[in-house]
């Protein structure tokens, strides 16, 4: 199954950046991007790929510990940016030492369970509102996002998240995501 290790933010917050990403959906050009279903956002820790059933006792027991080990922390939505012309992005603020902190146990469990993780980046947090094919200038996106000031909330729960592809040849199909896994984040939980 393919999975990743992620935030999940709470509904209003998610409200509040829909109500931005709207304005977007103004802009020249909004229609030829692919947009990320809004059910489906989140803060991804830590991408597994395709992950082995028999690893998911262990990887469960890991992931376990790294949000036992963590402390819940404060963050907000904020902002955007783009990577290149490929993809449109909602920044994060608030505690980004402990969300990449969370985001370094995520994948040292992953890697700990046995699953082959691509090579170490330094982890930026971000919530991925939309993709673009063909190369789209993004920039007037990222520059209307660049103003936009969600609430903070506390991150307090570290999800396994299952991701079924769309259907290929199905105009329109998202992703569907489910939540496998979760545990509180704190030595208390």
């Amino acid at each position: 199954m393919r999975l990743f290790v992620a935030v999940l933010p709470p509904r209003p917050q998610l409200a509040e950046l829909g109500r931005a990403v709207d304005e977007l959906h103004g802009l020249p050009g909004a229609h030829g991007l692919r947009w990320a279903g809004r059910d489906g956002w989140h803060l991804t820790l830590a991408f597994l790929g395709n992950v082995d059933e028999a690893v998911l006792p262990d990887l469960h027991a890991r992931l376990s510990r790294a949000a036992h080990r963590t402390p819940p922390f404060e963050v907000r939505l904020h902002g955007g940016g783009r990577f290149g012309d490929k993809v449109l992005w909602a920044g994060v603020a608030g505690e980004l030492d402990a969300l990449r902190l969370l985001a370094e146990r995520a994948d040292a469990a992953a890697r700990r369970a046995g699953i082959a993780m691509e090579e170490h980046r330094r982890y930026t947090p971000h919530l991925t509102l939309a993709r673009s094919r063909g190369g789209a200038d993004l920039r007037p996106y990222a520059s209307v996002l660049s103003s936009f000031e969600g609430t903070a909330w506390q991150a307090s729960e570290l999800a396994l998240v299952r991701s079924n592809l769309p259907t290929e040849g199905v105009a329109g199909a998202q992703p569907r995501y489910e939540a496998v896994g979760r545990w509180p984040l704190g030595p208390g939980a």
